[in-house]
C-alpha cells in the first residue's frame, strides 16, 4: 500500500511540474506592458498555487516516511 500511495504522489508531483512549467512559458510569452495585468495576476495566482500543492506533495511524502519508520520500529 505504501508504494502505491508513493507511487501516485510521484505522478501528481510530475503532473504539477509539467503544469508549473506550461504556465511559466506561457507567462513568459505575454507582452509586458500595461494591457494584460489581469492575466498576470491569474498566471501569478496560478503559480502560488503550483508552489502550494508542491509543498502539500511534500509534506504528504514525509509523513508517509514517518508512517513507515514507525512501522519498521514497532
Amino acid at each position: 500500500m505504501f508504494m502505491q500511495i508513493a507511487i501516485g504522489a510521484i505522478g501528481i508531483g510530475i503532473v504539477l511540474m509539467v503544469g508549473y512549467l506550461v504556465v511559466a512559458q506561457v507567462r513568459a510569452a505575454l507582452p509586458t506592458d500595461g494591457l494584460n495585468e489581469t492575466v498576470t495576476a491569474g498566471m501569478d495566482a496560478t503559480q502560488a498555487t503550483v508552489f502550494a500543492g508542491f509543498g502539500l506533495i511534500a509534506v504528504g511524502i514525509i509523513v508517509l516516511a514517518a508512517f513507515g519508520l514507525i512501522n519498521v520500529f514497532k
